[in-house]
């Protein structure tokens, strides 16, 4: 009798062992299952969006050749509702980048800090509510030397004392996301901030056609205030607005003339957002198109999941 109870313990152990090895199996077969569904989903959504950004390129040589200006009524700017594919669906759309203010535009081409370009990003910070004294600390986050801008500036002694320690840029910066490592911004501010700022090549212009109005109510002092979003959307709907015309008809003309080499009616930077949704998979891709004169696109910069 206790032999055989031994052996039937024995025997309940070795079901029980083989029951949990069974499951373990069994779930790691689930999860392996999964996660190559998901590598797949993942692989077929770049491509998708890689189309989509091909789609875009194309687009725009079509308007290059048909518009003289860009402006949001036409097709480029037209967003793209969800459209389907092999397992799910595309979405997107174009956005003009010079309708935002370029933070590179802080320094002139020589290097040098750009006191107007620091002017009209300080009226744009105080047009969303933010913080005018983040347009000095970002000149200074670019420029090349390690002297702290007076009176508000910040530059390696300030960063190193952070936690964790960092320096700054000292150059060029090709997402706006370096708002973030300024000392004391939170996202408050740089949520305030964000929709109205680009990251681009130094020496870039502000289209009048497609800037929000914050941007637009920035661009002087004497004046440049053409409404809300709502005004501008209404004069947008068939035609550039406002024109370089109209901007000189509110200015007076010594700041008409400081202020035209920096403003424009057309574009020649894009940036497409394509989001692919397949199965329970979602990619977003950022990417940032320059058309250059003759109307061919090149991508420039992408970026997965964020700006």
């Amino acid at each position: 009798m206790k032999q055989r109870g031994v052996a039937l313990i024995t025997a309940i152990v070795l079901v029980a062992i083989a029951t949990v090895l069974a499951v373990h199996i069994g779930t790691r077969a689930s999860l392996d299952l999964r996660r190559t569904a998901g590598l797949i989903a993942l692989d077929q959504s770049w491509q998708v969006a890689l189309g989509a950004e091909a789609w875009a390129a194309e687009v725009l040589r079509e308007d290059h050749d048909d518009s003289q200006t860009d402006y949001p009524a036409e097709r480029w700017a037209q967003p793209i509702p969800p459209l389907p594919v092999d397992g799910g669906t595309v979405r997107g759309g174009l956005e003009d980048m010079l309708g935002r203010f370029n933070l590179n535009n802080l320094l002139a081409p020589n290097g040098s800090v750009s006191e107007p370009d620091i002017l009209r990003f300080e009226r744009l910070l105080a047009n969303v509510g933010a913080d005018q004294r983040w347009a000095r600390l970002m000149a200074d986050w670019l420029d090349a030397d390690t002297v702290p801008g007076f009176p508000q500036g910040a530059e390696d002694g300030d960063y190193l004392a952070q936690n964790p320690p960092y320096r700054a840029a000292n150059g060029s910066i090709t997402t706006i996301t370096e708002l973030m490592a300024l000392p004391g911004m939170t996202i408050e501010e740089y949520l305030k901030i964000r929709p109205y700022v680009a990251a681009l090549p130094t020496g870039s212009k502000i289209n009048l056609c497609t800037a929000a109005a914050p941007v637009l109510a920035a661009l002087a002092a004497g004046g440049a205030d053409f409404g809300d979003a709502k005004a501008l959307e209404g004069n947008r709907r068939d035609t550039c607005f406002p024109t370089v015309a109209d901007l000189q008809a509110t200015l007076d003309a010594a700041e008409f003339q400081a202020l035209q080499p920096a403003i424009a009616e057309t574009t020649n930077w894009f940036r497409a957002v394509s989001v692919v949704s397949i199965g329970t998979s979602e990619l977003t891709l950022y990417s940032l198109i320059e058309r250059n004169s003759a109307g061919g696109s090149r991508t420039v910069l992408r970026s997965i999941g964020t700006e």
